[in-house]
């Protein structure tokens, strides 16, 4: 089983277990986790961000441990043809650090992206309600 560095939607765990299915939902709650040289940025007219390298910048997000191997089609169906799946390293609250596989927006998607980092607290408020309601995603897994 493979661990996953999520930024975006997939950091609420019920969004997660939807993703991934009944039987390939993650057993435990995600953790806090750190990506060093990355920025997490919107994608221009959604709820949601993407994620690119970027020497200087990091992004905190959530690990979910040891996630299911059915689950990884599903996740990548879901985040669709504008992401790539990548490994990472990331940093942990007690400064150890784990191999994650995370979704990068591909270079040639990345004129979509807003200026500025993507607000998850907004998201929460304001854009969790559609997203959940509206993503087209969710009819692919």
């Amino acid at each position: 089983m493979a661990h996953a560095f999520t930024y975006g939607t997939l950091m609420w765990p019920d969004i997660m277990a939807r993703v991934c299915g009944p039987d390939a939902e993650p057993a435990a709650a995600p953790v806090s986790a750190t990506l060093a040289d990355h920025a997490r940025h919107p994608v221009r007219d959604h709820d949601y961000p993407a994620m690119i390298p970027a020497t200087g910048h990091h992004v905190v997000g959530r690990l979910y441990l040891d996630v299911p191997e059915a689950a990884w089609a599903r996740l990548d169906r879901f985040e669709g043809e504008d992401y790539e799946r990548h490994e990472v390293l990331v940093t942990l609250a007690d400064g150890s650090w784990r191999r994650a596989w995370t979704y990068l927006f591909k270079p040639d998607a990345v004129p979509r992206l807003d200026e500025g980092d993507w607000d998850e607290a907004r998201f929460e408020r304001e854009g969790k309600a559609r997203f959940v309601s509206r993503y087209v995603g969710f009819t692919s897994i």
